[in-house]
């Protein structure tokens, strides 16, 4: 029975290794890990149990020797330095929605409006927020991540100096939905980078780097916005944001290369002249200085064939923002998509409703107000790291029990790997208990309970309920990996637009339901909603496929019409040529006749 379980085990890998990564992965004669990826494997020892097998070898040092270049040419350290930027792109983001509630009751005596018409530039904000991404994300998949990137931060900073000089309630609006609109494609932009360069046997940790700047700016920018108008005025919160982004704007649009595959393949191709950094053009110009003649023009010819490859398979138009919409209806896109955007939304109603519960209960300032958003932050940042650890070493578990080869060099084709298990498996834990702290916040703030019992509840809440965000974010790219950007913009669109739902109405919950009533509905809601996640553990993979199989068709369908359009154009061509042939003969031979006669 053991021989039999062994043989299928060896004919699945063969069948997987054989049609993800073109070559036949077979099991080695003994335990012991293959260091020498090129040695000749055979059969397995049939009285060695399944658990000593996993202990002795390591699938990724079984993969059979591949072709093909890498999947990125990108050094680890640079990998690293290139997360690090965007995901400070990603923290001014979120940090420019927070820190402006310090600034909203300064702001309402200083320009003589209502509470309601400045709460109006906050839902306003959340809106743009939703939208904008749709726009950058297709312009990022299209033309590049740099491009997208450095017109988003010129926009912001536009915006942000603007805001900083305006006196006005129309100015401060308009501008306002210009900020967001400048800022919130970098979240969108951020996951993309990150699918670019990484494999998804890697992506988890890189994933997390940039969900903890995303979510420390709800956390940190109430407590940055709060001293700044308190000691500076709310004038210097928006010239604060315009020193961040100017600090980012420059390194970045210097050293940071374009990492979109539609571009550069996997780094090793030069993009365009215009969108290289001022290092790439040093290094391109030492490079062919150093050539001789010959292997330079070599070298010339093969970059400009392998850009015109490259150039041939996108199309540079107008964005389109439907591109969203078509990924949020795809189904096991829109499950997961949903379910986000709902722990989203009981996680910002906890954010938004913290200065007046906080106010009522305990009679606290604007600033220590902010830092009681303190214990948020640290549960965020820390669940980023411990969750991008975990997702990775589940990927590889997962990878372990089907037989499936990691290649971190060429990175793994998803399309017969059970990605949806090895991303869900970690979330229910979190889920469960992350949820339990939710609920019991609502009736620690109901009872009045001394101070250190609801921080000590956000900083669970942090931890938990934002480490499933981000394991459902990792889940989003890999579903769609061919346009990160555009799928990340999906789900900014649904959780921002379900988030803006929520502020809108949680201090009215909070009025009508009593305080540990809302939070525990938010609670139920969330866990009715869980057998979501199942839905898509289970019918997932398959709705997977079925759109995989329709994009083939769709691809397959374009390259004949492509073909058939050559055809006819070349045919069109040689009986032009041909007519035009045809009728120079007849005008010589009328010619010659006529001076014959």
């Amino acid at each position: 029975m053991d021989q039999d379980n062994h043989l299928r085990d060896a004919e699945k890998v063969e069948e997987i290794g054989a049609s993800i990564q073109g070559a036949v992965l077979e099991e080695p004669a003994k335990p012991a890990p293959v260091h020498n990826a090129s040695q000749a494997p055979s059969e397995y020892s049939s009285g060695e149990t399944q658990a000593a097998q996993d202990d002795a070898r390591d699938l990724e040092e079984l993969a059979a020797v591949t072709t093909g270049p890498a999947y990125s040419s990108f050094a680890t350290r640079q990998k690293r330095y290139i997360v690090l930027m965007v995901t400070w792109a990603a923290f001014i983001s979120p940090t420019s929605a927070n820190i402006y509630f310090p600034a909203l009751n300064p702001l309402e005596v200083d320009l003589g409006v209502s509470p309601t018409l400045i709460n109006l530039t906050l839902t306003s904000y959340m809106i743009f927020q939703g939208l904008a991404p749709t726009v950058f994300g297709d312009l990022a998949d299209m033309a590049g991540r740099r491009p997208a990137y450095i017109l988003a931060f010129i926009v912001y900073l536009g915006a942000n100096i603007g805001l900083a000089l305006q006196n006005s309630y129309a100015a401060l609006f308009i501008l306002r939905c210009l900020q967001s609109t400048g800022s919130s494609g970098a979240i969108a932009l951020g996951y993309g980078v990150v699918a670019d360069i990484s494999t998804s046997s890697e992506r988890g940790k890189y994933m997390g780097m940039v969900g903890a700047g995303t979510m420390m700016g709800p956390a940190f920018g109430p407590v940055i916005g709060g001293i700044l108008t308190q000691f500076l005025g709310w004038r210097s919160i928006f010239w604060f944001l315009v020193i961040v982004a100017g600090c980012f704007l420059v390194p970045f649009a210097l050293t940071v290369p374009e990492t979109s595959r539609n571009i550069v393949g996997n780094g090793s191709i030069p993009p365009q002249g215009w969108n290289m950094t001022i290092l790439e053009w040093f290094r391109l110009r030492k490079e062919q200085k150093s050539e001789s003649s010959l292997s330079r023009t070599d070298t010339a010819e093969g970059r400009r064939l392998a850009q015109a490859k490259l150039a041939r398979g996108r199309k540079l138009q107008w964005p389109n923002p439907l591109k969203t919409v078509h990924i949020i209806l795809e189904k096991d896109v829109a499950v997961v998509l949903l379910y986000n955007a709902l722990i989203y939304t009981t996680f910002y109603d906890m954010m938004a409703s913290l200065p007046n519960l906080f106010q009522e209960i305990y009679g606290f300032n604007d600033l220590q107000i902010g830092l009681c958003y303190l214990p948020f932050g640290c549960g965020c940042a820390l669940a980023s790291f411990i969750n991008g650890r975990m997702l990775d070493r589940n990927y590889k578990k997962v990878a372990q029990q089907i037989g499936f080869a990691i290649d971190r060099k060429h990175g793994d084709n998803l399309r017969y790997f059970p990605i949806e298990r090895a991303r869900l498996e970690i979330i229910w834990p979190l889920l469960g208990f992350g949820l339990a702290c939710v609920l019991c916040y609502g009736w620690v703030l109901e009872k009045n309970a001394n101070l250190a019992a609801p921080l000590v509840l956000q900083f669970f809440i942090g931890l938990c309920v934002n480490g499933a965000f981000n394991v459902l974010s990792t889940l989003v790219v890999d579903l769609y990996p061919q346009s990160p950007s555009t799928a990340t913009a999906a789900n900014n669109l649904v959780r921002c637009l379900f988030g803006a739902g929520g502020t809108a109405i949680i201090n009215i919950m909070i009025d009508r339901m009593g305080r540990g009533w809302c939070f525990t509905f938010l609670a139920l809601v969330c866990i009715a909603a869980m057998p979501m996640l199942w839905v898509e553990l289970k019918w997932g993979p398959v709705w997977r496929e079925e759109r995989m199989v329709r994009m083939d068709k769709e691809k397959e369908e374009k390259r004949r019409t492509e073909e058939v359009d050559i055809s006819n154009a070349t045919m069109v061509e040689e009986t032009e040529t041909g007519t035009g042939v045809a009728q120079k003969e007849r005008n010589r031979w009328e010619h010659e006749f006529i001076a014959g006669v």
